[in-house]
């Protein structure tokens, strides 16, 4: 049995792993699902991106835990710039993603994650998921193979951010968004857009 967190790199997704280290639960390795703006760089938002690289997997590979990051052969740009072969926009570009109707999470992170799960496709695998105990819906959502051990520890999403503060962990991104991850493949119409504009303004379309 392999034990694997499937990790963002977020709030709750670093305090699961930080969890499984100081209550000595089984941890084998920890697994990225990278999403690309274009060939040569992220689609994080470059605080989140930098913190990453430079903070998080150094920390979390200088506790022995192994980081594998996979990535779809697909990017941001590439979705970006697919032209549309059916409906009444064909010829045109599909550009910006939709909210509800976005490419980038069918294109660039489902794949992403279907690489990870190969990784140990002939391994037996319990996945620790970034789930709070105050997140019911989400819960009602694990099927067996997957666990939560902020839920089995009584994290709430509240105490998740003083426990990843406690350790140096405590991304950068949230001082400008509530929550982490890839602002391209997971636009709302509320409580992101200043982080979709900020993300775009910094990258460009060069």
């Amino acid at each position: 049995m392999k034990y694997i967190a499937s990790c963002s790199f977020g709030k709750d997704s670093l305090a699961t792993v930080i969890l499984a280290k100081i209550h000595n639960e089984p941890l084998d390795a920890v697994v990225y699902a990278r999403v690309m703006y274009d060939q040569h760089r992220s689609a994080e938002v470059p605080e989140h991106e930098e913190f990453i690289q430079n903070v998080a997997i150094p920390m979390l590979e200088s506790w022995g835990i192994p980081v594998y990051t996979v990535q779809s052969d697909k990017t941001f740009m590439d979705c970006f710039y697919r032209v549309r072969c059916r409906g009444k926009m064909v010829g045109k570009i599909v550009g910006f993603p939709l909210p509800g109707i976005c490419d980038v999470q069918r294109d660039c992170k489902l794949p992403a994650i279907r690489k990870a799960h190969d990784l140990f496709k002939d391994e037996e695998v319990t996945w620790y998921l970034g789930i709070a105990k105050d997140e019911p819906v989400r819960l009602k959502r694990l099927t067996g193979n997957q666990i939560s051990l902020l839920d089995k520890y009584g994290y709430t999403e509240d105490m998740a951010v003083e426990l990843t503060k406690q350790y140096g962990l405590y991304s950068p991104v949230y001082a400008f968004t509530k929550r982490g991850g890839v602002s391209f493949a997971r636009i709302k119409r509320t409580g992101n857009c200043f982080t979709f504009a900020l993300t775009t303004r910094i990258y460009g379309t060069n």
